[in-house]
């Protein structure tokens, strides 16, 4: 299942984060050479296939507008390599104008100076229309480099575009390089950060996620999309890329049973292995909890809400709780800590409280302003009206 299997109609967060006009949502474009792994990504991060099927994919030879209906819709452009929307029969302003985030793909193990010139030309010709995009550059199929090549291949790209940008006058632009690959957690990682920056609620969503970890003993907690592997806030504690990884399998693995959670309930009550490889870690599930691997345990309230625990062998606990059907919350906290749980839960259900009244200012506001919309369209009506009653009396 993919995100754009959810239906449109949905009344929790879905087009809440979104802008009201749905022609204007925000538009995310992947753009690079042929070849460079545009599709796979999308594929892979937004559809959920399998690496190893990329490798089937053909190459795009036209505009691909992917709906991506979620935490927040938005809209995906893959755009063919050979395409040279420089050409004076594009529109730029058409092309640039509603982006919100510009993804260009670079394969790093090609040479990559063809790219980065590609790559000036796009960011020159895109901050002329739209100086609001946000740029980023994934750095992709780094899994075949060594980790000394990976650093110098990025330090080298980095440096030479930054250069190339103060040349042409726009030392102010900013790029964010990211080192990424289908292979492994890093191309889901790298997207979280861009769809953030899509997400005008962030900074409040992000203060929620520290005051529920200072008032409950929590290290670290990720709210993530229950489809992909995005994450798309966090508290404002470092990222550990181990601690994304573990909290992003325990999404992953169980991602089939948390779909078919909203619908039934399940008792099933396993015992799993972790796969944390500093420490070897055993994880156990806790008698109030389901596996993710098998079927999530639901709350027995009649809310049918996901819920899990994992405690692993070297004193971690995982912690996830269903928020809705777009989102659930992932914590790590000490095994110490989650004696207290039930201070845990009900800090937990405060936060999906306050979740709640966030976006329901936000529908509010989107109500009051439809309402001004229809105001202004009968006013003009009206008007309209009356000039036409004026000409045909005065005739």
């Amino acid at each position: 299942m993919s995100y754009s299997d959810y239906g449109d109609n949905d009344p929790i967060y879905g087009d809440d984060l979104a802008d009201e006009d749905r022609e204007s949502r925000p538009r995310l474009m992947l753009m690079g050479l042929r070849r460079s792994g545009k599709s796979s990504i999308q594929r892979v991060v937004f559809h959920k296939m399998s690496p190893t099927e990329t490798l089937f994919l053909e190459s795009t030879s036209k505009i691909n507008k992917d709906n991506i209906h979620s935490f927040i819709d938005f809209q995906v452009w893959d755009f063919p390599g050979q395409m040279d929307f420089f050409d004076p029969t594009f529109d730029t302003t058409a092309i640039f104008g509603e982006v919100g985030a510009l993804v260009f793909v670079i394969d790093s193990q090609d040479d990559y100076m063809e790219a980065l010139a590609k790559l000036h030309a796009t960011v020159v010709a895109a901050y002329r229309v739209n100086p609001s995009i946000t740029f980023e550059v994934f750095i992709h199929k780094v899994d075949g480099l060594s980790e000394d090549y990976k650093i110098d291949t990025q330090r080298d790209i980095q440096q030479t575009t930054t250069d190339e940008l103060a040349d042409a006058g726009l030392e102010n632009v900013q790029l964010a390089f990211y080192l990424t690959s289908i292979y492994d957690h890093s191309i889901f990682e790298a997207f979280s950060k861009v769809i953030q920056k899509l997400i005008p609620q962030l900074p409040t969503l992000e203060n929620l996620l520290n005051i529920l970890c200072a008032n409950s003993g929590i290290e670290k907690a990720f709210l993530f999309d229950v489809i992909s592997k995005i994450y798309i806030a966090t508290d404002s504690s470092p990222v550990d890329s181990q601690s994304y990884e573990i909290c992003s399998d325990m999404i992953d693995d169980g991602h089939n049973d948390y779909e078919s959670s909203n619908g039934r309930q399940g008792n099933n009550h396993q015992q799993i292995s972790g796969n944390d490889s500093s420490s070897q870690a055993v994880a156990s599930i806790s008698s109030r909890a389901g596996s993710l691997n098998n079927q999530p345990t639901q709350q027995t309230s009649g809310n049918h809400e996901a819920f899990s625990v994992i405690k692993m062998g070297n004193g971690t606990v995982l912690y996830l709780r269903e928020v809705n059907k777009y989102l659930a919350l992932i914590c790590l906290l000490r095994a110490e800590t989650f004696e207290k749980q039930g201070l845990i839960d009900y800090n937990v259900q405060c936060f999906k409280e306050a979740m709640d009244q966030v976006f329901e200012l936000k529908r509010a506001e989107r109500t009051r302003r439809e309402m001004e919309n229809q105001l202004m369209q009968q006013q003009q009506q009206q008007q309209q009206q009356q000039q036409h009653n004026g000409m045909y009396g005065h005739g």
